[in-house]
């Protein structure tokens, strides 16, 4: 590929991804202002009904943010009545996140989202799945070249 060509927009995997991600985003954006809450707070709230519970250290590494971008946004979900932030009695330092009773009960407001979702975007489930593979592939080989650039 010439580098002339190699520098069109078209050809950025990274661009492709980005628009990709704000386009889906929109998507989502009808469904969840309906329950009130933001896109970042409705993957705050899948980790925790998937899990229960949390703490802030393996929140912000399972969803790929830091601290002070969490932090405010718990703070907001905290005041709205959806999740609680402990301090851990073994550890000052550990913030445990707990879904609220609130919180479990938009589970139940958001249980159409994902399929709704899937039958906007119009793929197959194979398409789905075989998407969704290879993007989660991405991210670890992403992940794992950045904390191997970080210890060189």
């Amino acid at each position: 590929m010439s580098n002339d060509h190699a520098l069109r927009l078209d050809h950025q995997l990274c661009f492709a991804i980005y628009a990709c991600s704000r386009e889906l985003t929109k998507l989502y954006r009808p469904f969840l202002e309906e329950i009130g809450i933001t896109y970042p707070q409705y993957l705050v709230l899948l980790v925790l009904w998937e899990q229960g519970e949390t703490t802030m250290k393996e929140l912000g590494k399972r969803l790929y943010l830091d601290s002070g971008t969490l932090t405010p946004m718990l703070k907001r979900m905290e005041e709205n009545g959806l999740v609680q932030r402990l301090r851990s009695p073994e550890d000052e330092r550990v913030v445990r996140i707990v879904l609220t009773e609130q919180g479990e009960k938009i589970k139940q407001k958001a249980q159409c989202i994902p399929e709704e979702i899937v039958k906007r975007v119009g793929l197959s489930n194979q398409e789905w799945s075989e998407l969704l593979m290879l993007l989660r592939s991405l991210l670890v080989r992403l992940n794992d070249e950045q904390h191997s650039s970080w210890s060189n």
